[in-house]
């Protein structure tokens, strides 16, 4: 196991680790071979979720154009750095940031993302999530070579998350809030991102 993730890890062994065309890989796989007939109704939800998923990831990969004041600041970075996923593919916040990162991340060749699933996991993640806290994804570790953890982003850009909390203050169901967080990313096309990943990019360089 990389040197960087043994603190994550402690003395559980995860199932599979992924890059992050490998995870895209698979979730595309898994949707192309799966028989839609023999899921239950709660897999069927999940199914859909990570259909559209793909879709948005897609269309962030094609139509998104980094900023090139970031794309400066992320090739100042010297040291190898690994942004460490936890995530699934039907988790929607994972689809509409994980796309804009990996093209920043792509600029560097000291810069990595890595993913591992959540719900196959759970005995590794609870080593890292405290205690009385959701399993919230995507959370981003991030590691330097020697195993020190240097930061944590998630599960979304702090302006979502605030409508988030503030439409379930308000009475929305899942689905209904759900339906404006996508509405409130497809408007900011990563903008809000953006800002926080340049106060992560700065802290990482030295």
């Amino acid at each position: 196991m990389d040197k960087e993730l043994k603190s994550f890890f402690k003395d559980t062994k995860p199932n599979k680790i992924y890059t992050y065309k490998e995870f895209l890989e698979l979730s595309e796989t898994n949707i192309t071979n799966t028989n839609i007939d023999a899921l239950t109704d709660k897999e069927k939800i999940y199914f859909d979720y990570s259909k559209i998923n793909l879709q948005r990831t897609k269309r962030i990969e094609k139509t998104f154009k980094p900023n090139q004041d970031i794309v400066d600041l992320v090739n100042k970075i010297d040291r190898k750095i690994l942004f460490f996923v936890i995530t699934e593919d039907w988790c929607g916040d994972s689809a509409q940031n994980l796309p804009y990162i990996e093209k920043y991340l792509n600029f560097n060749p000291l810069l990595e993302m890595k993913v591992i699933l959540r719900d196959s996991n759970l005995e590794a993640i609870d080593n890292y999530f405290k205690e009385g806290n959701p399993r919230s994804i995507p959370k981003i570790v991030g590691f330097n070579e020697n195993g020190k953890e240097l930061f944590i982003w998630g599960p979304r850009p702090k302006f979502a998350q605030d409508l988030v909390q503030q439409l379930k203050a308000e009475g929305y169901t899942k689905e209904e809030f759900n339906k404006e967080l996508h509405l409130w990313y497809a408007k900011n096309k990563g903008k809000e991102l953006e800002k926080e990943l340049v106060n992560i990019f700065r802290n990482l360089i030295k």
